[in-house]
């Protein structure tokens, strides 16, 4: 319409025009993300501008407000807050399943509470958003203009991560909006795989093969989700995930993670570690306070928050009288501990909205893999060829050098120079350039033989990459391993637990229940990963998918508490629920994710059960000989925290610990081969701080190697640093009073005792060498020798290689 001119218009059809305008506006510039790459246009904005500005993640952080200017100033001409707030949900871990900016400063809480001022906030991006942009550089995508026409900006990023489904999304356009849960990097990539597979045979897939991969949403914040739901006309409950799977569209119960904990004097508290999906716990613990001050909710003495950097953790105290589960019950009903989610895949295709079904979103993310994986093959062959026309008129230069520098000093001028040597050797332009611009270093004869090394290189490159092109089957291939090695990068445990059955309102569940109680293996590698398995499976070690080796494993049942004792003198308690399982060392999570410290070297490993039933002492033992006895009760008092079990002086470091019952006896080994065996009656129980005495005196060049409990018909294994070991029985060793010298335990020559454990004739023992070679026996397989022998070797030790560590399998 010209300016200044009036004109008379029907109101309805202009009317229905402009919010036609302002609609499909909305749908595909703001609240719908690609199904590509699964993001709004703000986030690939913000994205974008950041790699421009080369904010990678091994770089400096830059100020929040620099980063939210450059986005304003040159692709995204909207508020400052709006595009501040996407940036800050990029961040948050809580928000995001794979996070896509890396955030320093206060970017929010779960609480609610709001991040930072821009100028006060730095960002950078993650290491995950460098997979969302590999290869832009090389012609992948489409670019348009910007707002004002001055710059380009991509119309979608190349993706190698699949976002929409990692990620998730959420919006609301004009009359639609959509609502994706968030899912496992790892059963993504494996269901992309999968898919990939049968396609190279030909074969379709089916949305009950997908959910062999991927079992259902994977929310950042963890929680339970039911996968079924009971139907109104009471036949077989339905299978509410795979049907929004199938169809797109559906909803999901989700709650919080729960489970109870028995006090002093027949109380309990309900003890919250996860909350479903977005939901508030400020918000949350205000309501619970006013259900239980109304009187709504009866039973409830105190309510707290001891959320702390190690986790969340918020404690429902209840009385006497009540019983935990019905208090439960209630909360489940009156507040969001648990939710609905309503999963709406919508997402844009070609430029509008579908609703998407589970196989169709990973289909066209295999789609968009293939477009960029050609065109990038296409921009690398073009570069390849390019480079071999350059290189192929450079040995022509070579061979007949002699007359290109006489043509060249013939010259007058350059072009003369280039004009000539064009007409005597049919060469290019580009190729007599590259002949003129060559500095003369080139023309040594290790330099000339680096050029027709590089053309054959070059050669065989464009070999490749035609037969890339003319190969959709390679390409899957190439797709197949690109997402091997994002899964390998960036992949973690799931979070959020699917339980298989419907949600009984009147009987709620806890976490306890939901795991079932099995026997099973703790394990800490050598690199410092977790896990478990079950405990009749037969170890095989240097096998996962690290190719680690064991440093300690506990028997354990799958519902108690993991407490990891480290070389400092701490206590690290594990439910066993949050652990990983795995096949062999090295599988896992990584002890970070538990709360340790990097510093920390984990020694021991023992149970501490679920039921209350603790009793009996933990022993502990310094390499310098002191020892101490700690009551587990008092250990279970702290329990979901990380805590000092015994105080150390600066050059001495915790052994190892274990668990007595309060009449036993206990044997300490010294690197020298002595021995001394007393009853743990000679130490008195200690509080948690407290530094122990003295259990036996060693020599001023001697140490500790080993200790353990005394076992019925037991013995006492003994390895030395040159591979040579035996097992004595426990009965040679007399019972002394703590704090001797002890007895000879094992006889030495240039040699020195590395480990020492007590174990049966039915346990297993792993014997581990400094360059990592390993070997498992039966302990009735060791020498059972006397103690003033020697002993014989139980694994070969060759050169510089000695042993290092010997870790008891229980049977």
């Amino acid at each position: 319409m010209e300016v200044g001119i009036v004109r008379r218009v029907d109101i309805d059809r202009q009317m229905q025009e402009a919010y036609l305008d302002y609609a499909m506006s909305v749908i595909v510039s703001r609240a719908l993300p690609d199904v590509r790459d699964g993001l709004k246009p703000v986030h690939r904005r913000i994205l974008y501008a950041m790699y421009d500005m080369r904010l990678f993640a091994n770089q400096p952080y830059k100020k929040s407000a620099r980063i939210v200017g450059e986005v304003l100033g040159k692709y995204h001409p909207h508020g400052d807050a709006a595009v501040y707030d996407a940036m800050v949900r990029m961040a948050q871990d809580f928000s995001m399943r794979a996070p896509l900016v890396d955030g320093q400063g206060n970017f929010g809480s779960v609480d609610g509470d709001p991040a930072a001022a821009m100028r006060y906030t730095e960002a950078r991006m993650s290491p995950v958003a460098h997979e969302m942009l590999a290869d832009i550089d090389k012609d992948t995508v489409d670019f348009t203009d910007n707002f004002d026409g001055s710059l380009v900006e991509p119309t979608v990023l190349p993706a190698r991560l699949p976002n929409l489904l990692v990620n998730g999304a959420s919006g609301i356009a004009v009359g639609m909006a959509t609502s994706i849960p968030p899912h496992n990097l790892g059963e993504v990539c494996d269901a992309l795989s999968f898919m990939i597979d049968r396609a190279l045979k030909n074969k379709d897939v089916t949305i009950d093969e997908l959910m062999k991969f991927i079992k259902g949403p994977d929310f950042p914040t963890g929680g339970i989700v039911y996968r079924y739901a009971d139907t109104k006309n009471g036949d077989a409950p339905e299978d509410v995930i795979q049907n929004a799977y199938a169809v797109g569209r559906g909803r999901i119960t989700v709650q919080a993670r729960v489970h109870v904990e028995e006090m002093s004097r027949n109380r309990h508290r309900l003890v919250i570690t996860e909350l479903p999906y977005q939901t508030n716990k400020a918000n949350l613990t205000e309501k619970i306070a006013d259900l239980a001050r109304d009187g709504k909710i009866e039973g409830i003495a105190d309510l707290r928050d001891e959320s702390d950097r190690q986790g969340m953790r918020l404690v429902i105290e209840l009385t006497r009288t009540v019983d935990p589960m019905e208090v439960l019950k209630q909360l489940f009903k009156m507040t969001p501990l648990q939710a609905t989610f309503s999963i709406n895949m919508l997402a844009l295709v070609d430029g509008e909205p579908r609703l998407l079904s589970l196989k169709r979103a990973l289909q066209l993310f295999i789609k968009h893999r293939k477009d960029i994986i050609t065109r990038r093959t296409r921009y690398d062959l073009n570069q390849a060829q390019n480079r071999a026309h350059i290189l192929e008129g450079l040995r022509i230069a070579l061979a007949n050098l002699d007359e290109v520098i006489a043509i060249i000093r013939k010259s007058r001028t350059s072009d003369t120079a280039k004009k000539n040597l064009c007409t005597r050797f049919k060469l290019t332009v580009v190729q007599a350039t590259a002949i003129l611009d060559m500095p003369l270093r080139r023309l040594a004869a290790l330099e000339r033989k680096k050029i027709e090394l590089e053309y054959k290189e070059v050669l065989q490159r464009i070999k490749y990459l035609e037969g890339l092109l003319k190969s959709p089957r390679k390409i899957l291939g190439v797709i197949k391993g690109e997402l091997k090695d994002i899964k390998e990068k960036y992949d973690t445990p799931r979070r959020t637990l699917i339980v298989d059955q419907p949600v009984d309102k009147n009987q709620p569940i806890t976490t306890d229940e939901l795991v079932p109680d099995e026997a099973v293996i703790a394990a800490v590698s050598e690199s410092g990963y977790l896990c478990h398995w079950p405990a009749d499976q037969a170890l095989e070690p240097a096998r996962g998918r690290r190719k680690d080796n064991l440093r300690l494993a506990a028997a354990v049942q799958t519902r108690d508490v993991l407490c990891l004792l480290t070389d400092t003198g701490r206590a690290a308690l594990i439910p066993m629920h949050q652990v990983p399982a795995g096949e062999a060392p090295g599988d896992g999570a990584p002890l970070r994710e538990f709360n340790l410290q990097a510093s920390e070297t984990p020694v021991a490993g023992l149970a501490l059960p679920k039921n209350g039933e603790l009793k009996g002492f933990l022993f502990l033992v310094s390499r310098l000989g002191r020892v101490k006895r700690i009551s587990l009760e008092d250990l279970a008092a702290v329990r979901g925290t990380e805590t000092v079990v015994m105080g150390l002086d600066e050059d001495d470091a915790l052994l190892t610990g274990f668990v007595t019952p309060g009449d036993g006896e206990v044997v300490l080994v010294s690197a020298k081969g002595q021995a001394i065996r007393f009853a743990e009656e000679n130490v008195r129980p200690m509080g948690l701080p407290a530094a122990g005495v003295m259990g036996i005196k060693l020599a001023d060049d001697d140490y500790l190697a080993g200790a353990g409990p005394v076992k019925p018909r037991g013995d006492l294994v003994l390895a030395t640093a040159q591979g040579l070991g035996k097992r004595t029985s426990l009965d040679e060793f007399p019972t002394q009073g703590r704090y001797g010298q002890g007895v000879i335990a094992i006889k030495l020559k240039d040699d020195e005792v590395v480990c020492a454990e007590t174990a049966t004739a039915s346990d297993r023992v792993m014997l581990i060498t400094d360059k990592g070679n390993n070997k498992t026996v039966y302990v009735r397989s060791l020498p059972k020798l006397g103690r003033s022998s020697q002993g014989k070797a139980l694994i070969a030790v060759r050169g510089k290689d000695r042993l290092v560590r010997l870790v008891v399998l229980p049977a």
